[in-house]
């Protein structure tokens, strides 16, 4: 559900020439003034008292960019957009941008200065925000929430770590996020292995790394689906699927390894950031996942293969042929609830200990979607506008949103009724989400969907798949989150300093992908040729993207 952050700041060196002979209006320390002078609805009483319903007094129109979601039919006439602009008075003039192109479309659209009002789901980047919120583009939205921001107010009074994370260097926000605190996604670095040929073969759950080799090569030599061929493939995995690279579980027997989007392989500990591809831990990483592929427990195609090759391999018609694959949910390399209920019969592998004792299980450092609602300096009314988003992190219109009407595609919980987490749930979810309807916006834009209110879910049974993700990350992957270490949460970074990371860890990550696919197949010996694969990572300049790194940290952290 995530975008790559490469593309995005790749597309933002396409502004850059523009970018620069910008002037700047804005020099950090004016979080105060967020609305323009003049302000249509605050000069003419036009808005009723924050909190309040109506937001208006007489209709009032915004302009507003949408990333363009497969699930909604049209933003225009869903029975959300019709329910809420009855309750706040606030019709919305929609401009949906194809989410495959949406990035080259808000591009285009600030570098010719006709913005909409506010820019809506857009995922716009911490950089994305520094440099067009210093040249004023974006307004800051400090003031705004002060006066008019009810439920924002509630929730920084209760999560602080959230006002943090969206404040900028210099104190402005530029934008409101969409929390999504999905438990399960929070370590989503999981390996799913198949429970029946555990059991038919008499083999425990591994533990450990060598265990592990143990068991993937029982799957390969002893028949666990019984057809009499050497067909089975202990693991397997795709490249592109959701957090299931060669390196995002195994790698954290060894060295801490995140790869979650912005700051892949980069990690904090003691306050200094650094990367896990060029240490000792790393290699001896890689010399593990040699030896497994050279005895042909992990597949060829873990290379090459997308998710949906990996699944016709889970979903073979004719016997299981799929011992082990990584990913954070069955969904990555089976039908998830799909007709021959296998997704149901891997269990998760919990975080093994490596030789020297590491046993990582990398937390995402956010679960914030940020850039989520940005108003923009052509808005007559940013007051309303604030208002309007400000009232969809309302329990009842997070619900509505999301989900769709009461009582149709969710209804309150009863009495008795236990959520996900085996506490008393308080909703419940009446249809599945996924499918193609008009009712809801599908995770679009600003919603609050804390841990609490997500657990609070009405559970249906042990067979759930939300219970299933719940106790597999509770169980096997929460006892080994790190205390010492820790997951990059996403950066603001200046114009330039965007620039440089943009083309620095392009080239840093392409070449460590490359080497490590060599390294894993045996095209290259890691013990020859380490130092100069080490070597050619400082020629590459590895030391002042680190510095780069550590520059925005410091200057978002102090």
């Amino acid at each position: 559900m995530k975008k790559s952050w490469f593309t995005l700041i790749a597309a933002i060196l396409m502004l850059s020439a523009v970018l620069s002979a910008c002037s700047s209006s804005d020099n950090g320390n004016n979080a105060a003034s967020s609305a323009p002078a003049g302000s249509a609805s605050a000069e003419n009483g036009l808005l009723t008292e924050p909190g309040t319903y109506p937001i208006t007094k007489e209709k009032v129109t915004l302009k507003v960019m949408v990333r363009g979601n497969p699930l909604v039919e049209d933003f225009s006439t869903n029975e959300f957009t019709k329910w809420y602009e009855e309750k706040t008075n606030v019709h919305i003039e929609w401009e949906v941008v194809p989410e495959q192109s949406m990035q080259e479309k808000l591009n285009l659209v600030l570098a010719s200065e006709d913005y909409p009002d506010v820019i809506f789901g857009m995922n716009v980047s911490p950089a994305q925000e520094m440099i067009y919120g210093s040249q004023g583009v974006f307004l800051p939205l400090n003031d705004l929430i002060e006066k008019q921001g009810t439920q924002t107010k509630k929730l920084f009074a209760d999560r602080p770590d959230i006002q943090d994370a969206i404040t900028a260097p210099g104190g402005n926000i530029y934008s409101l996020p969409e929390v999504n605190e999905c438990y399960h996604c929070s370590q989503s670095q999981k390996m799913w292995i198949y429970k029946p040929w555990l059991d038919k073969l008499n083999l425990k759950m591994p533990t450990t790394t060598e265990e592990l080799y143990n068991v993937l090569k029982a799957f390969k030599t002893q028949d666990p689906n019984g057809n009499g061929k050497a067909d089975e493939i202990p693991l397997s995995i795709s490249p592109k699927s959701w957090r299931s690279s060669i390196d995002a579980f195994l790698m954290n027997s060894f060295v801490y390894n995140p790869v979650y989007g912005t700051t892949k392989h980069l990690y904090v500990q003691d306050g200094k950031l650094d990367v896990s591809f060029t240490k000792p831990e790393w290699k001896e990483g890689l010399k593990y996942l040699n030896k497994m592929y050279a005895e042909g427990l992990i597949s060829p195609e873990s290379f090459t293969q997308d998710d949906n090759q990996l699944i016709q391999v889970g979903e073979n018609p004719d016997t299981v042929l799929l011992g082990a694959s990584t990913g954070g949910h069955q969904g990555v390399f089976t039908q998830l609830l799909g007709e021959s209920g296998r997704w149901s019969e891997y269990v998760t592998v919990p975080a093994l200990k490596g030789p020297s004792g590491v046993q990582y299980a990398p937390t995402d450092a956010t679960s914030l979607t940020t850039g989520s609602f940005l108003i923009t300096n052509k808005a007559k009314n940013p007051e309303v506008a604030l208002r309007w988003a400000d009232g969809l992190y309302e329990y009842e219109h997070t619900l509505r949103s999301n989900y769709g009407r009461p009582d149709q595609e969710w209804r309150n919980a009863t009495d008795g009724e236990v959520g996900i987490n085996g506490q008393p749930a308080k909703w419940s979810e009446l249809k599945s989400f996924g499918e193609v309807q008009n009712v809801n916006w599908a995770q679009t834009g600003p919603a609050l969907r804390s841990n609490d209110f997500r657990l609070s879910a009405v559970s249906k049974g042990a067979d759930d798949l939300e219970v299933i993700l719940y106790n597999e990350t509770k169980n096997n992957y929460e006892p080994y989150k790190a205390t010492n270490i820790a997951t990059v949460p996403p950066l603001f970074m200046t114009n330039e300093q965007a620039t440089e990371v943009a083309d620095l860890s392009k080239t840093v990550n392409d070449y460590v992908d490359e080497m490590l696919a060599r390294f894993v197949i045996g095209d290259a010996d890691v013990e020859k040729e380490w130092d100069t694969y080490v070597k050619t990572l400082d020629s590459m300049n590895l030391k002042h993207l680190l510095e780069i790194y550590q520059e925005a940290y410091d200057a978002q952290t102090k």
